[in-house]
């Protein structure tokens, strides 16, 4: 028998490749994005407290109610609008199911979906699988902007979706107020609807503001918008994230939801329900607690020979190699991980075409102070 592959240009993800690396060569890991700190106490206990009182079957398809309640009262303290928990807010296995359940919902066989180069490795399997076509919008190489002419340029009639991502891995560029001045207008009059990825919504720097799309009338009514508690309460491992979109949107992505993992983890949806109430200070604070490991760690890249770029949100770092190596971004992580001790992440695998000579890794910050000491240690020897 033979087999035609759904997915001929996917192998395994430079996430795991670069893991499983790491471990045969006893390298320190900045490389997959996972804290290796502990998840809030506040919540493990509520895990543990929710297992022990027997919530442990399926929890409902949309989620529990307690959690969709939350996370309606969170969206509007943090952007001024309340989403229907009932109809617009659908709690997921991940913000990957979320982003795979909007493709799937709204995308058809022989339509596009603009991507924004880099781009999150997820994005295109999963316009792949709907049979539509990515098409892919390159960045500024420089500063990670959207070149919005470029974006207006590459719609046609089958576009169907557009999919952004602030802050945006893997470079931590936020969108502006211009930014999504511009997305509205080119947006407006068309049959597009948006795709927000939005899983480092807490993570933002130096006093700016997140411009989330559900601030936006104009934007939300056409939008998926997706977050993760993995990325805000540091349990990665746990897979749940949700997804608030209009109950148009919200009931077409429910249908997929419901015949890919159906619920998700109901003990931990009983815990966030409950750390979300009594602990607002933990996602108010999330954004000061990573800058300050954010200037650490680029004040000891300064004292080596790697160039640290400006990092506006997120937790990764991405750093110019150009003046220790000139071999290709894949190579360089790959010789880094084997022969120096610290995996990094390419940037290339983020790209459908990667810039001619763009020399640029991606580094996590969130790690323990004494492991980014252990790397700096190592990458003070480059």
């Amino acid at each position: 028998m033979t087999l035609q592959t759904k997915l001929p240009k996917v192998g395994t993800t430079i996430f795991t490749v670069m893991s499983q690396l790491a471990m045969e060569h006893d390298a320190v890991n900045l490389g997959q994005g996972f804290p290796d700190f502990n998840v809030p106490e506040r919540l493990i206990e509520a895990l543990d407290r929710a297992m022990r009182e027997g919530r442990n079957q399926y929890a409902p398809m949309t989620g529990i109610p307690a959690l969709r309640q939350a996370i309606a009262a969170k969206t509007e303290r943090c952007y001024g609008h309340r989403p229907d928990a009932d109809t617009e807010v659908t709690v997921v296995s991940g913000a990957s199911e979320a982003i795979f359940d909007a493709v799937a919902a709204v995308v058809r066989p022989g339509e596009e979906v603009i991507v924004l180069d880099p781009c999150y490795d997820s994005y295109e399997p999963a316009i792949d699988l709907a049979g539509a076509r990515a098409v892919h919008v390159p960045l500024d190489p420089e500063t990670f902007a959207p070149d919005w002419q470029a974006i207006r340029a590459a719609v046609t009639p089958n576009t169907r979706l557009l999919m952004i991502n602030s802050p945006h891995n893997p470079s931590g560029a936020m969108f502006t107020g211009s930014d999504i001045e511009q997305l509205a207008a080119l947006l407006r009059d068309t049959n597009l609807w948006l795709l927000s990825d939005e899983v480092y919504e807490h993570i933002v720097f130096d006093g700016r503001r997140h411009e989330s799309v559900l601030r936006y009338p104009e934007l939300r009514e056409r939008a998926f918008v997706v977050s993760s508690f993995g990325k805000t309460y540091h349990c990665t491992g746990w897979k749940v994230g949700y997804c608030i979109a209009p109950p148009l949107l919200s009931a077409e992505l429910r249908k997929v939801h419901q015949y890919n993992t159906f619920c998700t983890f109901a003990p931990a949806q009983w815990a966030f329900a409950e750390m979300i109430e009594a602990d607002p200070a933990h996602y108010e604070q999330l954004g000061a607690f990573y800058e300050a490991k954010r200037d650490r760690f680029r004040e000891q890249l300064l004292t080596t020979r790697l160039k640290p770029l400006p990092v506006p949100g997120g937790y990764f770092q991405l750093v110019d190699y150009s003046d220790v190596s000139d071999r290709d971004d894949a190579d360089f992580c790959r010789w880094l991980t084997v022969e120096k001790g610290v995996a990094a992440i390419p940037l290339s695998p983020f790209y459908e075409s990667p810039p001619a000579g763009q020399r640029l890794a991606r580094l996590c910050f969130a790690k323990n102070e004494a492991t980014l000491d252990k790397a700096i240690e190592r990458l003070q020897k480059l």
